[in-house]
């Protein structure tokens, strides 16, 4: 931005703020209109608020925090926001820990991530046995205290033999990952920590002492903000060497047996039954990857013979591997996915033994462990589990509940897989299989909170027909007994982006939702992967147009059926969702009291120039394609916003550290619905300035930004307790 253009848009701030939109009795900071035109193909495309992409400038910095104090302070009007607030917080605390993150080594040693009520983020924890005695090994809240800012574990992965775990922690959201090796006995550190290591992808080596990792390039000064997530490259770092001389094994450029690109992702995996590293590549967010095997003492010297197992093209999304098989999970010629089974030594897909065939569930997950593999399905909204036996038949495991199924702990070493159980009423319990006895068993890993299982909420799957016909799947979570009036406030959520599903999932926060007597609904939108490869299909690129109006649909349906009404009914749609909920109440603002687009995808003609745009473009197009162009348009929420039109209320929810969907494109969305809403109803831009994109965000800030966001649907929806005291 020019310095005249710095001084006006300094100026336009200041008599905005001074001038503008009130509210309350408070003013709303009034963006001035600096517009900048492209042509795409012969079609010109205005941009009112490019120099918004300018974080670092004053004037914008200075617009923003305007902004969120506007917000804090409209808010602040409503009494009822703090009782919400303290019944969440009541809701998350009342149970003794929660527990994610599993590992399970030999002889019944343990790691897991466990948060207890007092803390404001998970900490790592080992015991050995699931009676035995626990010890902390990683307090991030310790480490905040030294740093100053918010700390969060990322990820993690103990060594083959229990004696390190590497631990990627990141401060404020960031995703600025840097590894930490601690000593599993004592939990100290050993070792220097190892930055730009935002994608992680720890993999030990049977010595225990060394580790693959993928490390980002450094950025040098004047490089573009889209390298910063290319040309990134595996490194094997031993414990006590010098991370910054070592050098990378794996990635772009460094053999000649290896095709990848320099925007695509590589990672080496190692398996304690087999003598081979597999080089993984992923294209960017596409699901279908490569994969390449070299024997493992090799990888790392001159001339290591990497074989490609598979690639694109085959349509292989996820593999498991027991010594020299490689189970592979593929699309190819099955858009509901099948399994099968081949050699690592000599690939032959094309002769490769069906595991599981394809049916009319979907498969979504494998895993390897000592006694079988075991394979996931999606039947609708709830899972099926399999177990392959190495030799014998597949057999279905009986699940003690019928709702989403994940994969807890499961190692190669080990007999028998641990599972997460839950549902849309139930919280997740964590359960053990044994293969001998065929039965599952509570580990109580994860203990019951007083609120973890309501008996008075019911949930109902039903299916609503789209625009051009086809059948959407929706989720209904509501208090038992609820009355059919058309009165009911609603919450409608829908995603639909990267072939994600939408599974049944419940935390005993939502409470402070039905009870206030409101409706949960989960829209099965195309664009996710509920119905397979073909339903993926179906939302991305050109067809993206499926994703809002099934969503639509959805919303009609619900009001139809006398859930709700327009006047009770929300949306909400998080980071790509941000597409769906944009592009739902430009198309239908009718339809909608209020909407949040929560770290939203807003200016999708832009994206792609930022530093997570370019791994996106598989996902949705180029704008140097007529084709892609036209779809990005679209698809882009902030270019379908017109003067004049009855929006309904916005909230538009942003974190200052998101390495994924930036700020700025929050912030043009509210500028541009705050200049063209005829509605009267509020656009809000909610800031968080210790948060990113939702990895690694405090379980404190996550109360409040919920108590915020339903504090605002329900006083836009007219609920009596949450109108403002003026």
């Amino acid at each position: 931005m020019s310095y005249f253009r710095k001084v006006f848009f300094a100026l336009g701030v200041c008599l905005g703020v001074a001038a503008c939109v009130s509210a309350l009795g408070q003013t709303l900071p009034v963006a001035p209109v600096t517009n900048v035109t492209d042509t795409y193909f012969g079609v010109t495309v205005a941009d009112p608020y490019r120099y918004m992409e300018n974080l670092s400038d004053p004037a914008v910095a200075a617009w923003i925090k305007a902004q969120s104090e506007f917000t804090s302070a409209q808010l602040d009007r409503i009494p009822a926001r703090m009782e919400l607030l303290k019944r969440i917080q009541t809701l998350d605390g009342a149970v003794p820990a929660r527990v994610s993150g599993i590992r399970r080594l030999p002889h019944e040693r343990y790691f897991y991530l466990k948060q207890l009520p007092a803390d404001n983020t998970p900490k790592l924890y080992r015991r050995d046995g699931l009676s035995g005695k626990e010890a902390l090994l990683v307090d991030p809240e310790a480490l905040a205290k030294t740093t100053g800012k918010p700390q969060a574990i990322n990820y993690y992965e103990p060594s083959w033999n229990g004696r390190y775990v590497a631990c990627g922690i990141a401060a404020a959201g960031s995703e600025d990952t840097v590894i930490r090796v601690i000593d599993a006995a004592t939990g100290r550190e050993v070792d220097k920590p190892i930055d730009r290591a935002r994608f992680g992808g720890i993999s030990w080596r049977p010595d225990g002492r060394s580790f693959f990792y993928n490390r980002l390039q450094k950025l040098l000064p004047g490089m573009p903000a889209t390298e910063r997530e290319q040309g990134s490259c595996v490194y094997l770092h031993t414990i006590g060497a010098d991370a910054d001389t070592e050098r990378p094994v794996f990635g772009s450029g460094l053999s000649p047996l290896v095709q990848m690109d320099r925007v695509d992702i590589p990672f080496v995996r190692t398996s304690p039954d087999s003598p081979c590293a597999f080089g993984v590549i992923e294209h960017g967010t596409r699901d279908e990857e490569t994969l390449y095997v070299a024997p493992l003492t090799t990888v790392g010297k001159p001339n290591t013979a990497w074989r490609r197992v598979f690639d694109v093209d085959d349509d292989v999304t996820q593999f498991s591997t027991r010594g020299n098989q490689v189970f592979l999970m593929t699309h190819k010629d099955a858009p509901r996915y099948k399994v099968i089974a081949t050699s690592v030594t000599k690939p032959d897909l094309a002769r490769a033994k069906v595991v599981i065939p394809e049916g009319e569930a979907v498969a979504t997950a494998t895993t390897s462990t000592k006694d079988a593999l075991y394979v996931r399905e999606l039947d609708g909204a709830v899972s099926r589990l399999w177990r392959v036996p190495y030799r014998g038949k597949a057999e279905e495991v009986s699940l003690p509940l019928k709702g989403s199924v994940q994969f807890s702990a499961a190692n190669i070493l080990c007999d028998g897989i641990l599972l997460g159980v839950t549902t849309w009423t139930s919280a997740t319990q964590i359960h053990a299989f044994d293969p001998r006895t065929r039965k599952l068993s509570n580990t109580g890993l994860q203990p019951l909170g007083s609120f973890d299982a309501p008996g008075d909420l019911e949930s109902e799957e039903v299916e609503v027909p789209a625009s051009d016909g086809a059948m959407v799947p929706l989720s209904i979570i509501h208090k038992r007994g609820i009355a059919f009036d058309g009165m009911n406030p609603t919450l409608l959520l829908g995603y639909g982006a990267y072939g994600i599903s939408l599974t049944p999932q419940f935390d005993p926060r939502m409470l402070g939702w039905y009870e206030t007597g409101c409706v949960y609904a989960i829209a099965h939108v195309r664009g996710g992967g509920e119905r397979g490869d073909d339903w993926y299909r179906a939302g991305c690129k050109q067809t993206k147009p499926n994703t809002w109006k099934d969503f639509i649909a959805c919303a009609q349906y619900l009001i139809d059926r006398r859930y709700t009404s327009p006047g009770r009914l929300t949306g909400i749609g998080r980071s790509a969702g941000g597409i769906l909920i944009g592009r739902a109440i430009t198309e239908r603002p009718d339809l909608f009291a209020a909407a949040i687009s929560e770290v939203g995808c807003s200016d999708m003609l832009r994206q792609e120039f930022t530093a997570n745009g370019v791994p996106n473009i598989p996902e949705f197009g180029t704008v140097k394609t007529e084709d892609g162009f036209r779809a990005l348009y679209e698809m882009s929420p902030y270019h379908h916003v017109t003067d004049g039109t009855h929006y309904p209320a916005m909230m538009l929810v942003t974190g200052i550290n998101d390495p994924r969907v930036e700020p700025w494109e929050l912030l043009k969305m509210a500028a541009r619905l705050q200049a063209a809403t005829a509605s009267g109803k509020p656009v809000l831009l909610r800031v968080d300035y210790e948060a990113g994109h939702g990895i690694g965000t405090m379980r404190r800030q996550i109360e409040k930004q919920t108590a915020d966001e339903w504090t605002f649907l329900l006083w836009q929806m007219g609920v009596p307790e949450f109108q403002p005291v003026r």
